[in-house]
């Protein structure tokens, strides 16, 4: 594997890689026993980690600025970015009806593997290796206060809407999935009337969706 060479990773346990560039379709189809979700979880937690350590011993920050800082470099557009430089889409092994509508592009698919892979490192090679290696992928990004990867929609949306001296609400219409990898389907109604629908893997990223979508439409008015 490519991206193990680039980065001088001896693995011990090839196969925990494969499963980190495993779509749940993939498996689906080959009646395998995991695919890449729970190394995802991990993979989530330990770049909050990292990320968050990072700007605790290098900014002078408070908290509340802290999280803004790191929010966007974990968003998903962030991690589609990284994945997108490493060249993970080619890695990716997803079922043929996945395969056939792009998913190995998506950016949902890209930006979870990401996270999967960072999941796998540390299972494989410790906390030290994963590290590095976020200090090599993740960093710079921060470090170079260039990219705004993260668009706080709701926020845009508050002040279009204030403007027009209406009352937003954010209503979780539907949970999906099982637990460890839920989707959350959001719609936000201004005056009751439904402008636009979100669906992500937390309800604050399906409600940023939600607002997303309802600021394209009144753009469109």
């Amino acid at each position: 594997m490519e991206i193990l060479k680039q980065f001088n990773i001896a693995p011990n346990n090839i196969e925990i890689y494969n499963q980190a560039f495993c779509h749940s379709s993939y498996a689906h189809e080959h009646n395998m026993p995991s695919d890449y979700e729970r190394l995802e979880f991990l993979g989530d937690t330990v770049l909050d980690l990292v990320v968050s350590e990072y700007l605790y011993k290098n900014t002078n920050i408070n908290e509340g600025s802290m999280t803004k800082v790191r929010s966007n470099y974990v968003c998903e557009n962030a991690l589609y970015e990284y994945a997108k430089n490493l060249n993970f889409s080619k890695y990716i092994k997803v079922g043929k009806g996945e395969e056939a509508s792009g998913g190995k592009e998506r950016k949902t698919t890209l930006a979870d593997t990401f996270e999967a892979f960072l999941g796998a490192l540390y299972i494989d090679q410790g906390f030290s290796k994963v590290r590095d290696f976020i200090y090599k992928t993740v960093i710079p990004h921060i470090r170079s206060k260039e990219e705004d990867f993260f668009k706080d929609y709701k926020s845009l949306f508050q002040e279009l809407v204030q403007t027009e001296n209406g009352n937003i609400i954010y209503e979780l219409v539907k949970e999906k999935g099982p637990s460890h990898n839920k989707e959350f389907v959001v719609q936000v109604k201004v005056d009751n009337i439904v402008l636009g629908k979100g669906i992500a893997k937390t309800k604050k990223e399906a409600e940023q969706r939600a607002a997303k979508d309802a600021l394209g439409k009144k753009a469109k008015l």
